[in-house]
């Protein structure tokens, strides 16, 4: 069975198949904020879409990070590995990319088993 979370008219925030949930690209509420406020608020959407789906962040599979300016690596890395669990990292990928909006410093994908 397929289960759909938080579905608006284009797309769900989150879809469970097979014994995965596939988080889509969350980005920050304040668009206005800088890199270290923007990875936090999309790791916690993330947190909060992997709770609704009945996972966590411990059986994370992949991760995929889009940065507009890749000098932020660094940054973003501080807060992202503060909130991965050190005992079980997924798989990962961080490319820069350019995204929907200008002032949108960071989007993150992820796949966690159910």
């Amino acid at each position: 069975m397929i289960r759909y979370y938080q579905s608006g008219t284009r797309m769900s925030q989150a879809v469970a198949y097979g014994g995965l949930v596939h988080i889509a690209g969350q980005v920050a509420d304040n668009r206005k904020a800088g890199i270290e406020a923007q990875t936090a608020d999309v790791l916690a959407k993330i947190d909060a879409l992997l709770v609704e789906a009945g996972t966590s962040k411990s059986k994370l599979v992949a991760v995929n990070i889009y940065l507009p300016q890749i000098g932020d690596f660094e940054t973003m890395n501080r807060i992202y590995d503060a909130w991965v669990d050190p005992e079980r990292l997924p798989a990962r990928a961080c490319v820069e990319a350019r995204l929907a909006d200008p002032d949108l410093r960071i989007e993150i994908t992820a796949v966690a088993a159910v």
